[in-house]
């Protein structure tokens, strides 16, 4: 059993059921997504390997929320980047700032939550009162967005020589450009660190 600090373990076992090791008990994905939105820690293991398949348990979660009617969360044109991003030079930015994304959202669903149950039986005055905020908040998204698509820039390839019909550029210059990279890296750092400080505004 787990330690009080400690995640739960689940198993999963060849014929795809789930054990919780801290209930002693059987368990669905649907249980798995109610511990998640009760905030409680759990690791999933596989119980032959001892493999951590958190990841794809978690994944294979949301496909089956995303597959429920009326629960379709993630639109399609987040999809098609998304997977866009999949092999690309930039997939290792993407899960920090989806990550801190959501944190900064997190921080503001409490607030959004009180507001909307406020607003049951509420005038369609104070209904736009209400939704000031929740612009904000997409407001801001837009600009974190600019930030991370400035910040993409940064990785973007320099055209290859001669695709314009052109020579090929000397070697001294290419040397150049090698040496510039780290001084890329390093402003791709203050982006994104500008953008968690945009982020951490929020809250």
């Amino acid at each position: 059993m787990a330690a009080k600090d400690e995640p739960i373990i689940i198993k999963k076992y060849a014929n795809r059921r789930l054990y919780n090791t801290g209930t002693s008990t059987y368990v669905t994905l649907e249980d798995l997504a109610e511990m998640v939105k009760k905030g409680v820690e759990f690791t999933v293991q596989d119980a032959k390997t001892g493999d951590d398949i958190t990841h794809p348990v978690l994944t294979q979660i949301i496909f089956e929320l995303e597959n429920k009617e009326g629960q379709n969360m993630l639109p399609i044109p987040f999809l098609r980047q998304l997977i866009a991003f999949y092999g690309d030079q930039m997939q290792m930015i993407v899960p920090s700032f989806l990550e801190q994304s959501m944190i900064a959202f997190s921080k503001e669903q409490e607030r959004f939550r009180e507001q909307m149950k406020g607003a049951l039986g509420k005038s369609p005055l104070d209904m736009m009162k209400i939704a000031t905020p929740i612009k904000a908040l997409e407001e801001q998204t837009r600009r974190n967005m600019e930030m991370f698509q400035n910040a993409m820039r940064l990785f973007t390839p320099f055209p290859p020589a001669g695709s314009n019909g052109t020579s090929v550029a000397p070697a001294e210059p290419a040397r150049k450009e090698t040496s510039e990279k780290p001084d890329d890296l390093q402003e791709l750092k203050e982006q994104i660190a500008a953008m968690q400080r945009k982020l951490d505004t929020m809250s």
